[in-house]
């Protein structure tokens, strides 16, 4: 069985699954499926397909001010992480010392 073949199936069971009154259970018996089999193409299925995501990766950032004023302006910066810890006081001369902290963490 190819993988549109195998999709197709799983989606057919997946839709008379929603049409019944049955739990995914009691389904999953009636018709000899795998229970954890149905429950990947569940979700599977419900999810969107990966041409609608947007890839990871990174993005240039590039600052709205005039570079003479960019020192004045990233002297206010400061950078908050997901464990809590918020590294403030950042500016121009101390940049390259925010890239060793954060490679450190």
């Amino acid at each position: 069985m190819t993988a549109p073949d195998r999709q197709t199936d799983w989606d057919h069971h997946v839709s008379a699954w929603q049409a019944s009154d049955l739990s995914a259970a009691a389904y999953c018996r009636e018709h000899a499926l795998v229970y954890h089999q149905f429950y990947y193409w569940r979700q599977k299925l419900a999810s969107p397909s990966p041409s609608n995501e947007v890839a990871p990766g990174f993005a240039r950032v590039v600052p709205a001010v005039t570079p003479s004023k960019l020192s004045e302006e990233v002297s206010g910066l400061k950078v908050a992480l997901p464990n809590g810890i918020t590294i403030s006081g950042l500016h121009a001369g101390n940049m390259s010392l925010l890239g060793l902290l954060l490679r450190e963490l």
